[in-house]
């Protein structure tokens, strides 16, 4: 018999259902964020267990890095991609985690890419930059803008930046525009 995990995680609780081939629950739980909990109750499915579809925005290393580390195949779901029935009336933490694993059971569960753990610091890194980035790009927007509307000055993003830019410093409507 085969066996199908799904995770609904949250921050400080985890929804576990596992199905079996016929699509029937075969244990389902509530637990709090605790590996050796998780562990616990899917020793007995380890062995015809097909995988672990783990459902997470945020908070996943932990969990994921765990099971890896006990053998247990891991499927990060693309939580974007993920659809639930049209029509369906009811959806809670339990039906989630048991729509996770009925994916996985017919093939079609959307995942996304688990980085290895060495290479998710530098990752993350990058993405903090880059958001910070676009946030120093849209507030140096804005500040033209306000002056641009304000006095009807053009000033190039590079003088703004410049650490001893004053505005008043000579700029006139006509000398601002030069460079434009």
């Amino acid at each position: 018999m085969q066996h199908y995990c799904g995770i609904d995680l949250h921050s400080t609780n985890h929804v576990v259902v596992v199905i079996d081939e016929e699509n029937k629950r075969v244990f389902e739980k509530r637990l709090s964020n605790d590996l050796s909990q998780t562990l616990r109750v899917l020793s007995p499915y380890q062995k015809t267990l097909q995988g672990v579809a783990v459902e997470s925005t945020f908070n996943w290393y932990w969990l994921v890095d765990g099971l890896q580390e006990h053998g247990y195949n891991l499927q990060l779901v693309n939580t974007a991609a993920v659809k639930q029935y049209d029509g369906l009336k009811y959806s809670g933490d339990y039906q989630d985690a048991f729509h996770l694993a009925h994916l996985m059971r017919l093939g079609i569960l959307p995942t996304g890419y688990i980085y290895p753990k060495a290479q998710r610091a530098i990752r993350d890194l990058l993405r903090r930059r880059l958001s910070l980035v676009r946030s120093a790009s849209a507030q140096l927007i804005s500040v033209q803008s306000q002056i641009w509307r304000s006095a009807g000055i053009r000033i190039k993003s590079e003088t703004l930046r410049k650490p001893d830019f004053k505005p008043s410093d000579g700029y006139t409507l006509q000398a601002a525009n030069e460079g434009f």
